[in-house]
Protein backbone atom coordinates (compact mmCIF):
# COMPACT_ATOMS: atom_id res chain seq x y z
CA UNK A 1 0.00 0.00 0.00
CA UNK A 2 1.28 3.64 -1.01
CA UNK A 3 2.25 5.99 1.88
CA UNK A 4 1.51 9.13 0.07
CA UNK A 5 -2.30 8.54 -0.74
CA UNK A 6 -3.92 11.05 -2.66
CA UNK A 7 -5.74 14.10 -1.54
CA UNK A 8 -9.29 15.04 -2.88
CA UNK A 9 -11.19 17.53 -3.73
CA UNK A 10 -15.05 16.87 -4.10
CA UNK A 11 -17.14 19.28 -5.52
CA UNK A 12 -21.07 18.96 -4.23
CA UNK A 13 -22.48 18.60 -0.71
CA UNK A 14 -25.29 16.10 -1.19
CA UNK A 15 -26.05 12.25 -0.69
CA UNK A 16 -23.36 11.27 -3.06
CA UNK A 17 -20.54 13.97 -2.14
CA UNK A 18 -21.37 13.32 1.37
CA UNK A 19 -20.85 9.69 1.39
CA UNK A 20 -17.71 9.54 -0.99
CA UNK A 21 -16.39 11.67 2.11
CA UNK A 22 -17.44 9.44 4.54
CA UNK A 23 -15.37 6.64 2.69
CA UNK A 24 -12.52 8.07 1.83
CA UNK A 25 -12.06 9.16 5.30
CA UNK A 26 -12.45 6.00 6.55
CA UNK A 27 -10.17 4.16 4.72
CA UNK A 28 -7.67 6.78 5.75
CA UNK A 29 -7.91 9.50 2.59
CA UNK A 30 -7.75 13.31 3.03
CA UNK A 31 -10.56 15.05 1.65
CA UNK A 32 -12.75 18.31 1.24
CA UNK A 33 -15.78 19.26 0.02
CA UNK A 34 -17.19 21.88 -1.37
CA UNK A 35 -20.69 23.05 -2.28
CA UNK A 36 -22.55 25.60 -3.48
CA UNK A 37 -25.29 26.60 -1.45
CA UNK A 38 -24.60 28.47 1.70
CA UNK A 39 -25.61 25.69 4.08
CA UNK A 40 -26.12 21.86 3.89
CA UNK A 41 -29.73 20.71 3.11
CA UNK A 42 -32.35 19.05 1.45
CA UNK A 43 -36.31 19.87 0.47
CA UNK A 44 -38.82 17.48 2.24
CA UNK A 45 -38.91 14.58 0.24
CA UNK A 46 -38.19 10.92 0.29
CA UNK A 47 -35.35 8.01 -0.97
CA UNK A 48 -35.15 4.60 -0.72
CA UNK A 49 -32.12 2.97 0.55
CA UNK A 50 -31.37 -0.66 -0.76
CA UNK A 51 -29.51 -3.29 0.37
CA UNK A 52 -26.74 -2.39 -2.49
CA UNK A 53 -25.80 0.97 -0.90
CA UNK A 54 -27.13 -0.04 2.92
CA UNK A 55 -23.71 -2.35 3.05
CA UNK A 56 -21.81 0.85 1.99
CA UNK A 57 -23.34 2.48 4.72
CA UNK A 58 -22.58 0.03 7.40
CA UNK A 59 -19.17 -0.24 6.37
CA UNK A 60 -18.51 3.22 7.38
CA UNK A 61 -19.95 2.90 10.40
CA UNK A 62 -23.22 4.36 9.89
CA UNK A 63 -25.34 1.33 10.25
CA UNK A 64 -27.14 2.86 13.39
CA UNK A 65 -27.79 6.51 11.82
CA UNK A 66 -29.72 4.10 8.97
CA UNK A 67 -31.67 2.42 11.66
CA UNK A 68 -32.43 5.33 13.60
CA UNK A 69 -34.05 7.73 10.98
CA UNK A 70 -34.98 5.10 8.58
CA UNK A 71 -38.40 2.65 8.06
CA UNK A 72 -37.45 -1.06 7.17
CA UNK A 73 -39.88 -1.79 4.22
CA UNK A 74 -41.10 -5.64 4.76
CA UNK A 75 -42.76 -8.01 3.14
CA UNK A 76 -46.30 -6.99 2.52
CA UNK A 77 -44.92 -3.91 0.31
CA UNK A 78 -46.61 -4.60 -2.99
CA UNK A 79 -47.98 -3.83 -6.76
CA UNK A 80 -51.76 -2.61 -7.31
CA UNK A 81 -53.65 -1.79 -10.41
CA UNK A 82 -54.67 1.42 -10.21
CA UNK A 83 -58.28 0.23 -8.53
CA UNK A 84 -56.21 -1.41 -5.97
CA UNK A 85 -56.65 -4.86 -7.14
CA UNK A 86 -53.02 -6.65 -6.31
CA UNK A 87 -50.64 -7.29 -8.76
CA UNK A 88 -47.98 -8.64 -6.86
CA UNK A 89 -45.69 -8.51 -4.15
CA UNK A 90 -42.50 -6.20 -4.16
CA UNK A 91 -38.80 -7.38 -3.21
CA UNK A 92 -37.53 -6.24 -0.70
CA UNK A 93 -34.81 -8.55 0.15
CA UNK A 94 -31.34 -9.30 -2.03
CA UNK A 95 -30.39 -12.56 -3.57
CA UNK A 96 -29.62 -13.94 -0.19
CA UNK A 97 -32.23 -13.20 1.78
CA UNK A 98 -31.07 -10.07 3.56
CA UNK A 99 -33.34 -7.43 3.99
CA UNK A 100 -32.20 -3.61 4.30
CA UNK A 101 -34.88 -1.92 2.21
CA UNK A 102 -35.70 1.53 4.13
CA UNK A 103 -37.45 4.10 3.13
CA UNK A 104 -35.41 7.78 4.10
CA UNK A 105 -35.66 11.00 4.17
CA UNK A 106 -33.66 12.80 2.43
CA UNK A 107 -33.00 15.62 4.53
CA UNK A 108 -32.23 12.96 7.47
CA UNK A 109 -29.70 11.12 5.00
CA UNK A 110 -27.91 14.22 4.15
CA UNK A 111 -27.83 15.30 7.73
CA UNK A 112 -26.21 12.15 9.36
CA UNK A 113 -23.62 12.01 6.40
CA UNK A 114 -22.90 15.39 7.33
CA UNK A 115 -22.52 14.81 10.90
CA UNK A 116 -20.30 11.95 10.77
CA UNK A 117 -17.43 14.10 9.28
CA UNK A 118 -15.33 16.09 10.75
CA UNK A 119 -16.22 19.96 11.36
CA UNK A 120 -13.82 21.32 8.61
CA UNK A 121 -14.52 18.71 6.31
CA UNK A 122 -17.15 20.66 4.06
CA UNK A 123 -16.72 24.35 2.84
CA UNK A 124 -20.44 25.88 1.96
CA UNK A 125 -20.80 28.62 -0.35
CA UNK A 126 -18.63 27.85 -3.17
CA UNK A 127 -19.62 27.35 -6.30
CA UNK A 128 -17.54 25.85 -8.90
CA UNK A 129 -16.60 28.07 -11.80
CA UNK A 130 -13.39 26.31 -13.41
CA UNK A 131 -11.04 23.62 -13.64
CA UNK A 132 -7.18 23.09 -14.58
CA UNK A 133 -5.14 20.37 -14.47
CA UNK A 134 -1.08 19.49 -15.04
CA UNK A 135 0.66 16.66 -14.45
CA UNK A 136 0.84 16.74 -10.47
CA UNK A 137 -2.50 18.42 -9.92
CA UNK A 138 -6.16 19.82 -10.22
CA UNK A 139 -7.57 22.78 -9.58
CA UNK A 140 -10.34 23.87 -8.89
CA UNK A 141 -11.62 27.65 -8.80
CA UNK A 142 -14.68 29.14 -7.01
CA UNK A 143 -16.85 32.47 -7.81
CA UNK A 144 -16.28 33.80 -4.18
CA UNK A 145 -12.48 33.82 -5.34
CA UNK A 146 -11.29 30.55 -3.81
CA UNK A 147 -8.81 27.83 -5.48
CA UNK A 148 -8.72 24.51 -3.91
CA UNK A 149 -5.72 22.21 -5.36
CA UNK A 150 -5.42 17.99 -4.91
CA UNK A 151 -4.14 15.56 -6.99
CA UNK A 152 -7.62 13.93 -7.50
CA UNK A 153 -11.27 15.99 -7.80
CA UNK A 154 -14.74 14.69 -7.86
CA UNK A 155 -17.64 16.47 -9.45
CA UNK A 156 -20.28 15.42 -7.36
CA UNK A 157 -22.53 18.02 -8.48
CA UNK A 158 -25.54 17.05 -10.39
CA UNK A 159 -27.24 16.80 -13.66
CA UNK A 160 -26.46 20.43 -13.81
CA UNK A 161 -22.99 19.98 -12.95
CA UNK A 162 -20.61 23.23 -13.60
CA UNK A 163 -17.56 20.25 -14.03
CA UNK A 164 -19.02 17.66 -16.16
CA UNK A 165 -17.91 19.93 -19.81
CA UNK A 166 -14.14 19.63 -18.28
CA UNK A 167 -14.84 16.12 -18.92
CA UNK A 168 -17.01 15.54 -21.75
CA UNK A 169 -18.79 17.71 -24.34
CA UNK A 170 -21.56 19.23 -22.98
CA UNK A 171 -25.20 17.56 -23.85
CA UNK A 172 -28.78 18.24 -22.76
CA UNK A 173 -30.75 16.02 -20.64
CA UNK A 174 -33.36 13.65 -21.92
CA UNK A 175 -37.21 14.66 -20.84
CA UNK A 176 -39.39 11.83 -20.44
CA UNK A 177 -42.39 13.84 -20.99
CA UNK A 178 -43.26 13.08 -16.85
CA UNK A 179 -43.67 15.11 -14.10
CA UNK A 180 -44.19 13.58 -10.52
CA UNK A 181 -46.10 15.46 -7.53
CA UNK A 182 -44.30 14.87 -4.31
CA UNK A 183 -44.48 15.00 -0.55
CA UNK A 184 -44.97 14.39 3.26
CA UNK A 185 -47.94 13.50 5.30
CA UNK A 186 -47.61 13.31 8.66
CA UNK A 187 -48.35 9.90 10.26
CA UNK A 188 -51.03 11.33 12.63
CA UNK A 189 -52.89 12.55 9.93
CA UNK A 190 -53.83 9.09 8.67
CA UNK A 191 -52.92 6.68 11.83
CA UNK A 192 -53.57 3.11 10.19
CA UNK A 193 -51.83 3.79 7.35
CA UNK A 194 -49.71 0.57 7.37
CA UNK A 195 -45.91 1.74 8.26
CA UNK A 196 -43.67 -1.05 7.25
CA UNK A 197 -43.93 -1.45 3.66
CA UNK A 198 -44.05 0.43 0.28
CA UNK A 199 -47.16 0.06 -2.19
CA UNK A 200 -47.29 1.12 -6.14
CA UNK A 201 -50.22 1.72 -7.98
CA UNK A 202 -49.73 1.24 -12.15
CA UNK A 203 -51.03 2.67 -14.69
CA UNK A 204 -52.82 3.39 -17.04
CA UNK A 205 -50.37 6.01 -18.48
CA UNK A 206 -49.23 7.44 -14.59
CA UNK A 207 -48.09 5.50 -11.60
CA UNK A 208 -48.58 6.64 -7.44
CA UNK A 209 -45.99 5.74 -4.74
CA UNK A 210 -46.19 5.21 -0.97
CA UNK A 211 -43.27 4.71 1.52
CA UNK A 212 -42.93 5.49 5.26
CA UNK A 213 -39.54 7.51 6.19
CA UNK A 214 -38.47 9.13 9.62
CA UNK A 215 -38.89 5.85 11.73
CA UNK A 216 -42.65 5.20 10.50
CA UNK A 217 -43.63 9.10 11.72
CA UNK A 218 -44.65 10.18 8.27
CA UNK A 219 -44.84 8.79 4.86
CA UNK A 220 -43.66 10.08 1.35
CA UNK A 221 -45.83 10.15 -1.65
CA UNK A 222 -45.11 10.04 -5.12
CA UNK A 223 -47.56 10.63 -8.18
CA UNK A 224 -46.35 10.65 -11.97
CA UNK A 225 -47.67 12.01 -14.57
CA UNK A 226 -47.76 12.55 -17.96
CA UNK A 227 -46.71 16.28 -19.43
CA UNK A 228 -46.28 17.72 -23.11
CA UNK A 229 -44.79 20.66 -20.53
CA UNK A 230 -40.81 20.68 -20.27
CA UNK A 231 -39.92 22.47 -17.20
CA UNK A 232 -36.56 22.74 -15.48
CA UNK A 233 -35.51 19.63 -13.58
CA UNK A 234 -35.84 20.48 -10.27
CA UNK A 235 -36.85 19.10 -6.46
CA UNK A 236 -38.31 21.98 -5.29
CA UNK A 237 -40.81 23.73 -7.60
CA UNK A 238 -44.12 24.01 -6.33
CA UNK A 239 -46.89 21.77 -7.14
CA UNK A 240 -50.65 22.31 -7.56
CA UNK A 241 -52.31 20.17 -4.81
CA UNK A 242 -55.71 19.79 -6.66
CA UNK A 243 -54.25 19.27 -9.86
CA UNK A 244 -52.37 16.81 -7.88
CA UNK A 245 -55.96 15.05 -6.73
CA UNK A 246 -57.39 15.63 -10.15
CA UNK A 247 -54.90 13.50 -11.87
CA UNK A 248 -55.91 10.53 -9.42
CA UNK A 249 -59.20 10.33 -9.25
CA UNK A 250 -61.27 7.62 -9.64
CA UNK A 251 -58.10 5.39 -8.70
CA UNK A 252 -58.04 3.05 -5.14
CA UNK A 253 -59.95 5.36 -2.80
CA UNK A 254 -56.86 4.79 -0.40
CA UNK A 255 -54.95 7.49 -2.77
CA UNK A 256 -57.88 9.53 -2.52
CA UNK A 257 -57.83 9.09 1.17
CA UNK A 258 -53.70 10.06 0.82
CA UNK A 259 -54.28 13.13 -1.41
CA UNK A 260 -57.29 14.82 0.73
CA UNK A 261 -54.11 15.22 3.52
CA UNK A 262 -52.11 17.24 1.06
CA UNK A 263 -51.72 20.39 1.45
CA UNK A 264 -48.81 21.57 -0.99
CA UNK A 265 -46.23 19.47 -2.76
CA UNK A 266 -43.62 19.94 -5.23
CA UNK A 267 -43.42 19.28 -8.62
CA UNK A 268 -40.11 17.85 -10.51
CA UNK A 269 -39.82 17.15 -14.02
CA UNK A 270 -37.87 13.90 -14.56
CA UNK A 271 -35.08 13.70 -16.70
CA UNK A 272 -31.66 11.57 -17.54
CA UNK A 273 -29.14 11.55 -19.75
CA UNK A 274 -27.62 9.30 -22.59
CA UNK A 275 -25.03 7.00 -21.23
CA UNK A 276 -21.39 8.80 -20.79
CA UNK A 277 -18.61 7.42 -23.33
CA UNK A 278 -16.39 8.59 -20.27
CA UNK A 279 -16.42 10.25 -16.85
CA UNK A 280 -12.26 10.75 -16.47
CA UNK A 281 -10.11 13.33 -17.74
CA UNK A 282 -6.93 13.14 -15.59
CA UNK A 283 -7.22 13.83 -12.66
CA UNK A 284 -10.95 14.80 -12.42
CA UNK A 285 -13.68 11.88 -12.53
CA UNK A 286 -17.13 12.19 -12.20
CA UNK A 287 -19.90 11.14 -9.45
CA UNK A 288 -23.91 10.11 -8.85
CA UNK A 289 -25.68 11.91 -10.78
CA UNK A 290 -23.04 13.89 -12.90
CA UNK A 291 -22.35 10.97 -14.76
CA UNK A 292 -25.65 8.83 -14.79
CA UNK A 293 -28.72 11.07 -13.51
CA UNK A 294 -31.31 8.19 -13.84
CA UNK A 295 -34.81 8.54 -13.76
CA UNK A 296 -36.59 7.37 -10.63
CA UNK A 297 -38.20 4.00 -11.47
CA UNK A 298 -35.94 1.82 -9.84
CA UNK A 299 -35.39 3.98 -6.58
CA UNK A 300 -31.73 3.82 -7.29
CA UNK A 301 -30.45 7.25 -7.71
CA UNK A 302 -29.35 7.28 -4.31
CA UNK A 303 -27.79 3.68 -4.18
CA UNK A 304 -25.61 3.98 -7.32
CA UNK A 305 -23.89 7.33 -6.04
CA UNK A 306 -23.09 5.76 -2.85
CA UNK A 307 -21.75 2.37 -5.11
CA UNK A 308 -19.94 5.27 -6.88
CA UNK A 309 -18.33 7.00 -3.44
CA UNK A 310 -17.59 2.83 -2.26
CA UNK A 311 -16.14 2.09 -5.41
CA UNK A 312 -14.13 5.19 -5.64
CA UNK A 313 -12.63 5.13 -2.03
CA UNK A 314 -11.84 1.47 -2.40
CA UNK A 315 -9.47 2.02 -5.25
CA UNK A 316 -7.84 5.73 -4.17
CA UNK A 317 -7.08 3.60 -1.09
CA UNK A 318 -4.49 1.67 -2.49
CA UNK A 319 -2.35 4.25 -4.99
CA UNK A 320 -0.18 7.00 -4.22
CA UNK A 321 -1.12 10.79 -5.75
CA UNK A 322 1.22 9.59 -9.17
CA UNK A 323 -1.26 6.56 -9.80
CA UNK A 324 -4.34 8.69 -9.07
CA UNK A 325 -4.93 9.08 -12.82
CA UNK A 326 -4.69 5.53 -13.78
CA UNK A 327 -6.76 4.52 -10.81
CA UNK A 328 -9.89 7.18 -11.45
CA UNK A 329 -9.51 5.39 -15.00
CA UNK A 330 -10.01 2.01 -13.04
CA UNK A 331 -13.03 3.57 -11.21
CA UNK A 332 -14.63 4.47 -14.70
CA UNK A 333 -14.23 1.18 -16.28
CA UNK A 334 -15.66 -0.29 -13.20
CA UNK A 335 -19.20 1.66 -12.70
CA UNK A 336 -19.97 2.36 -16.31
CA UNK A 337 -21.47 -0.75 -17.37
CA UNK A 338 -23.38 -1.13 -14.09
CA UNK A 339 -25.00 1.98 -13.97
CA UNK A 340 -25.34 2.33 -17.67
CA UNK A 341 -27.62 -0.97 -16.71
CA UNK A 342 -29.36 0.23 -14.24
CA UNK A 343 -30.30 3.64 -16.14
CA UNK A 344 -31.60 2.00 -18.93
CA UNK A 345 -33.41 -0.57 -16.58
CA UNK A 346 -34.97 2.43 -14.81
CA UNK A 347 -36.18 3.80 -18.02
CA UNK A 348 -37.56 0.72 -19.01
CA UNK A 349 -39.21 -0.16 -15.68
CA UNK A 350 -41.49 3.24 -15.57
CA UNK A 351 -42.62 2.34 -18.82
CA UNK A 352 -43.85 -0.45 -17.70
CA UNK A 353 -45.38 0.99 -14.47
CA UNK A 354 -47.29 3.65 -16.22
CA UNK A 355 -48.38 0.75 -19.16
CA UNK A 356 -46.83 2.22 -22.17
CA UNK A 357 -44.88 1.57 -25.13
CA UNK A 358 -45.55 -2.51 -25.54
CA UNK A 359 -47.59 -2.61 -22.19
CA UNK A 360 -51.05 -1.98 -23.18
CA UNK A 361 -51.89 -5.68 -22.05
CA UNK A 362 -51.97 -5.51 -18.87
CA UNK A 363 -51.81 -9.02 -18.23
CA UNK A 364 -48.46 -8.82 -19.62
CA UNK A 365 -47.32 -5.62 -17.34
CA UNK A 366 -48.37 -7.77 -14.07
CA UNK A 367 -46.72 -10.68 -15.24
CA UNK A 368 -43.57 -8.36 -15.51
CA UNK A 369 -44.14 -6.86 -12.71
CA UNK A 370 -44.25 -10.23 -10.74
CA UNK A 371 -41.01 -11.44 -12.42
CA UNK A 372 -39.47 -8.08 -11.51
CA UNK A 373 -38.39 -9.87 -8.25
CA UNK A 374 -35.18 -11.77 -9.72
CA UNK A 375 -34.00 -8.08 -11.39
CA UNK A 376 -34.35 -6.50 -7.53
CA UNK A 377 -32.72 -9.66 -5.99
CA UNK A 378 -29.63 -9.57 -7.97
CA UNK A 379 -29.38 -5.61 -8.12
CA UNK A 380 -29.65 -5.37 -4.35
CA UNK A 381 -27.00 -8.47 -3.68
CA UNK A 382 -23.95 -6.65 -6.21
CA UNK A 383 -21.46 -5.81 -3.72
CA UNK A 384 -18.74 -3.41 -5.57
CA UNK A 385 -16.33 -3.72 -2.90
CA UNK A 386 -14.65 -7.09 -3.95
CA UNK A 387 -14.67 -5.43 -7.91
CA UNK A 388 -12.79 -2.72 -6.95
CA UNK A 389 -10.42 -4.52 -5.07
CA UNK A 390 -9.68 -6.85 -8.07
CA UNK A 391 -9.67 -3.89 -10.37
CA UNK A 392 -6.69 -2.27 -8.29
CA UNK A 393 -5.11 -5.80 -8.37
CA UNK A 394 -5.41 -5.65 -11.97
CA UNK A 395 -3.38 -2.46 -11.76
CA UNK A 396 -0.12 -4.08 -10.76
Amino acid sequence: MAAARPHVVIVGGGIGGLFAANALLALGLRVSVYEQAPALGEIGAGVMLTPNSVRHLKRVGLEPAVEKWGARLGTGSRYLRHDGKPIAPVQVTDAFGWNALFGMHRADLVDFLAAALPPDIVHCGHRATGFEQDGGAARVTFANGAVAEADVVVAADGIHSELRPFVFPPSKPVFHGTISYRGLVPRERLPDWPMDRWEMWAGPSKHFLVFPVRHGTMFNYVGFVPTDEEMKESWSAPGDADTLRAEFEGWDPRIGAVLKQVDHCFRWALYDREPLPTWTRGRLTLLGDAAHPMLPHLGQGANQSIEDGMALATILAEVDAAGAPAALNAYERLRRERVAEVQLGARKNGLRVDSMDTYTDLRKRDAELAAHADFRKHLYAYDVVPEAKAVVAALG
